[in-house]
């Protein structure tokens, strides 16, 4: 709740999430030592396949998924300084401290810190593939494959100890035209207050791109936002879509304490959709091309 008051009082901090990111999203826990990790929206999917690198023994090994919350604040501060600077190259500060102070996170050290959390997922993120194909047409089929950055450089200082240069992220040709022809805005302190969960970051984000184009009252029934954003759904499973249930309706609850313009509400057979506010106003060449 207080960090609620502070995004209801403070002045609005306006943030970017590519499309893509606001229908699909990536995984909430590693998946583990599997070739391929993926979700479907309808017509829509995403397939994640994990970075290589080379071992000590000359043996090529997975680097592993980008998972949880993290990736997912690293996505939007790029995309967000992608849009602000209209440049793919992103200075992410003198140190990974920096960068997550700017995202509002404490850095914290040793094995199961923060910093050490960050480091791990940039790397994983940085260096998989991600596959969206289109199937909505019978006769047509879209697609494309893209890397979040074609370079990075991060330095690892701490607060005691500062990098002596700027890390840097350099964004894929794909990644940066994605983001910067479809960007979907984000109120900043809304994410801050967010952040704890990766499943409430992707709630809010859904919401906010479902509330552009919502007309009429929608209901979008459980067996889908199970699809969308169970981890491992199997909709077949009565304990298990129980459980997501549950969990989605506590998620969304928290996500409109910061957001209540969103008409959302629950019920048996789904969540429904009514026209409503955006959380961020937007301008008509904004809300173009959102929809392009």
């Amino acid at each position: 709740m207080r960090a609620a008051a502070e995004v209801w009082d403070g002045e609005q901090e306006v943030g970017y999430l590519a499309r893509v990111f606001t229908q699909t999203s990536l995984p909430y826990r590693d998946p583990g030592d599997v070739r391929a990790w993926g979700r479907r929206n309808g017509d829509l999917s995403l397939t994640v396949q994990p970075g290589m690198t080379t071992d000590d023994n000359n043996k090529p090994v997975s680097i592993g998924y980008p998972y949880g919350t993290m990736p997912r604040l690293i996505l939007t501060f790029l995309s967000t300084e992608a849009v602000r600077t209209g440049s793919p190259d992103i200075v992410l500060g003198e140190s990974l401290t920096d960068f997550m102070g700017a995202m509002g996170l404490t850095a914290t050290g040793g094995k199961n810190g923060s910093l050490t959390r960050m480091r791990t997922q940039s790397h994983r993120l940085f260096n998989a593939t991600l596959t969206i194909e289109y199937k909505g047409d019978a006769n047509r089929r879209i697609g494309a494959k893209l890397h979040v950055a074609s370079a990075y450089n991060i330095w690892c200082g701490t607060e005691e100890q500062p990098s002596p240069f700027s890390s840097t992220v350099r964004l894929s040709d794909e990644f940066y035209r994605e983001v910067t022809a479809h960007p979907v805005p984000l109120d900043m302190n809304a994410i801050k207050a967010l952040g704890g969960s990766a499943l409430r970051l992707d709630i809010y984000a859904w919401l906010t791109y479902r509330m552009f184009s919502v007309k009429r009252t929608t209901t979008v029934p459980w067996e889908s936002l199970m699809v969308q954003f169970g981890s491992a759904a199997d909709t077949s499973d009565r304990r298990r879509r129980h459980q997501f249930r549950r969990d989605f309706t506590d998620a969304l609850k928290q996500v409109l304490v910061v957001y209540p313009q969103a008409n959302v509400d629950t019920t048996d057979t789904g969540v429904v959709l009514r026209p409503g506010l955006t959380h961020v106003p937007i301008s008509p060449g904004l809300r173009a091309l959102a929809r392009v």
